[in-house]
């Protein structure tokens, strides 16, 4: 699922731009018209309305559905470990914290990444949606260029809000860092019988949020 995921966008997203670049471009007394020249104004508006809606619309309830299934599975783990640690109110106490420090992490993760998205990419969508509506708007102005810079900003954004807000991300980045002092005073490497049970049970949560 994962390298599926990872190879979809590449090989869709290659697709879709050629196949538009190639049916809508022509050159005309010399200069380059590219994806401007549409067999007829109804196929054009389609278009633009099918780009508006699925490369913002449809990406924002993505955002949504997502990250609501996966405070389903964080609410799913924590009633689990709530279960198992009801012969100790010490363990259920520590639990209880991590999953809802996990939940706090996913919540604040979904909001920021979901407002940046939509702001970002907002002006381009709708740049794009006049000019298939047959407004004097072409793809020659500055005006394109500054809105795709916006939108461009949320993808040089979106790892660093990952890497600083979520703490699956920032726990793998921080054990990737080779210079780290791995001193660690000698109580913090004894596991009693007491924690192993809560670090198994948060370990499978954190596998869950990353899914």
């Amino acid at each position: 699922m994962i390298y599926s995921s990872m190879v979809f966008p590449w090989v869709s997203s290659f697709i879709y731009n050629m196949v538009l670049a190639f049916t809508t471009s022509a050159v005309i007394d010399g200069v380059c018209h590219g994806v401007v020249v549409w067999q007829n104004h109804v196929a054009k508006i389609v278009h633009g309305v099918w780009h508006f809606l699925s490369f913002y619309v449809i990406i924002l309830l993505m955002f949504v559905l997502c990250y609501g299934r996966i405070l389903v599975a964080i609410r799913r783990q924590a009633r689990f470990m709530a279960g198992h640690s009801s012969d100790s109110s010490a363990r259920s106490t520590v639990a209880q914290a991590q999953a809802n420090q996990i939940k706090s992490s996913v919540v604040k993760t979904m909001i920021l990444v979901s407002a940046v998205y939509a702001v970002a990419w907002l002006p381009e969508n709708v740049y794009y949606l006049l000019v298939d509506l047959g407004t004097k708007l072409t793809f020659r102005e500055t005006g394109y260029y500054a809105v795709v810079f916006v939108s461009f900003l949320y993808i040089s954004m979106n790892p660093f809000i990952y890497a600083t807000k979520f703490d699956p991300v920032k726990r793998i980045l921080l054990s990737l860092i080779p210079c780290k002092n791995n001193e660690q005073p000698a109580a913090n490497n004894v596991e009693t019988m007491a924690t192993r049970p809560i670090r198994t049970v948060s370990e499978r949560v954190v596998q869950n949020t990353q899914l």
